[in-house]
């Protein structure tokens, strides 16, 4: 990192100068080439989905027998829409696709884009069923381009787990955030990024964590490395070194055309709702995370009562089922009633169907304690052949709505736990106390990201303080969707 330092300082020669020149120009095509792949792919498939749309809305007109938008309007649509999709960063590549955000983004562009057109014809003095064809076409674009950004979503993971296209990525600081990003981007290849070396001058002595990349010297320059590993990214964490070596660093980045990425400090609470103002070129950050005892909580407990007691309803077929296949499985009791704890330490009795014969052999087995795991099936599997079936399916939670109907519980929210486990992960667990600033909830954003049954409560926790501190109802309904996909997935996987 210091020879980094120190070479931005060197007067260059004519000759070495054209070639500094040269690589930069190369780092900054290779860059554009990489970005702008993405970006025609994307553009062509927003293409391609509006001309089907329009097609669509045109047959479905001609078919009701009523007006059919232009091709001159169906274009000016187009342009306004894309141009929003732009704006909203549909088409940058992402480090990690979010194909609901992006959902969302298309319909509530596409309803702008609408709405602009039919204001300019309007305000034109046309007439007749041109609120019908606007609406008609911008309904069948947010569908389609939709199902396209979809499509994208789902090849692009497809593509971007396989290893040899995930981008080689330098991470400059191996200390514990440093090798906590290393963990992570290991354990999700969808972000498409590999890690493959750290850059340290000053590393501390290394984790037994199973990590076995490669710390690089500090004689190491970042030529060398972008040249032995074949550099893509690099993500910035947190290092000894000075910040102006950091800021050398990121300059030469820029200059190879390697992207960048960086760790804030502070970042456990970094929410997603900033603003940024200046002091001169300084940038001052302003948090705003959700407070979990504003109104929009408030609307959250009302609105979890009001769609728990429907869900109660709708699902009445298939909770009454469920109880009369338990009770001639294995008889009474049907529910299974355990003490957990929930908001501001307060304790209740959470309900399932139950899934397990009764008998000996419940205690929690003291490994648990230790590794900080919890969940799942503990000890002796019990489960009846009925039980298996409702967990795997997870209508075993379903009696659960019964503790949101009675303000238990919320519909999302971190998964409560057993008083005997808090007070050992109060103890142990950086940060677990803070999950209970809101209700428990029947699934959550650590649940529908793979940290169920003996999962890492550490992670856990992290995941669900982030949920807390980024609340809105538009995250619940994001969550809720994903709860419905998880299931299903795993319904599958486990037949």
């Amino acid at each position: 990192m210091e020879r980094v330092d120190e070479t931005a300082s060197v007067s260059l020669g004519p000759s070495e100068f054209a070639q500094e020149r040269a690589q930069r120009a190369r780092g900054r095509w290779a860059l554009a080439r990489r970005e702008s792949t993405w970006t025609v792919v994307c553009v062509v498939l927003d293409v391609f989905m509006l001309a089907g749309a329009f097609v669509a809305s045109s047959v479905g007109a001609s078919r009701a027998r009523v007006g059919t938008i232009s091709l001159g309007w169906a274009g000016a649509f187009a342009v306004i829409a894309m141009s929003l999709w732009a704006l909203r960063g549909l088409y940058r590549r992402p480090l990690k696709l979010r194909v609901l955000d992006d959902v969302a983004r298309v319909v509530a562009a596409s309803a702008v884009a609408g709405m602009t057109v039919l204001s300019i014809r309007l305000l034109r003095g046309d007439d007749g069923t041109l609120a019908t064809e606007v609406v008609r076409l911008t309904a069948f674009a947010a569908v389609y381009v939709g199902a396209g950004r979809v499509a994208l979503s789902l090849a692009a993971n497809g593509w971007w787990r396989t290893r040899s296209l995930r981008r080689p990525t330098l991470i400059v600081g191996a200390g514990k955030v440093g090798r906590l990003v290393a963990r992570r981007l290991l354990d999700e290849p969808g972000l498409g990024l590999r890690p493959v070396a750290f850059l340290d001058p000053d590393p501390l002595p290394a984790e037994n964590d199973g990590l076995e990349l490669p710390v690089a010297p500090t004689s190491a320059s970042l030529e060398d490395l972008v040249e032995q590993f074949d550099i893509r990214q690099v993500v910035f964490t947190f290092s000894m070194a000075s910040n102006d070596a950091f800021l050398a660093l990121v300059k030469r980045c820029n200059e190879l055309g390697l992207g960048v990425s960086i760790v804030p400090r502070l970042f456990e609470r970094v929410p997603d709702r900033l603003q940024v103002d200046r002091l001169g070129g300084l940038p001052l950050m302003t948090v705003r995370p959700s407070d979990p005892r504003g109104v929009q909580y408030t609307i959250k407990y009302a609105l979890d009562r009001v769609v728990a007691s429907l869900l109660l309803v709708l699902l009445a077929p298939i909770l009454i089922a469920a109880a009369v296949a338990v009770w001639l499985d294995g008889g009474r009791p049907i529910f299974f009633r355990q003490v957990r704890v929930g908001r501001d330490g307060r304790r209740f009795e959470m309900l399932k169907f139950r899934s397990m014969a009764p008998g000996a052999g419940s205690a929690i087995p003291t490994h648990l304690f230790h590794e900080l795991k919890a969940g799942g099936v503990e000890g002796v599997d019990r489960r009846t052949r009925v039980g298996a079936f409702l967990r795997r399916t997870s209508i075993d939670e379903l009696p659960q709505l019964i503790n949101v109907v009675k303000a238990e519980m919320s519909l999302v929210g971190p998964r409560p736990e057993r008083p005997e486990f808090v007070s050992e992960f109060e103890r142990r667990v950086y940060r677990y106390d803070e999950r209970h600033r809101v209700k428990a909830g029947i699934t959550g954003w650590a649940q529908v990201h793979g940290l169920r049954g003996q999962t890492s409560i550490a992670d856990r926790a992290e995941w669900d303080n982030y949920y807390i501190e980024n609340f809105s109802l538009r995250l619940d309904l994001k969550i809720l969707l994903m709860t419905v996909a998880a299931v299903a997935r795993f319904s599958r996987s486990a037949e």
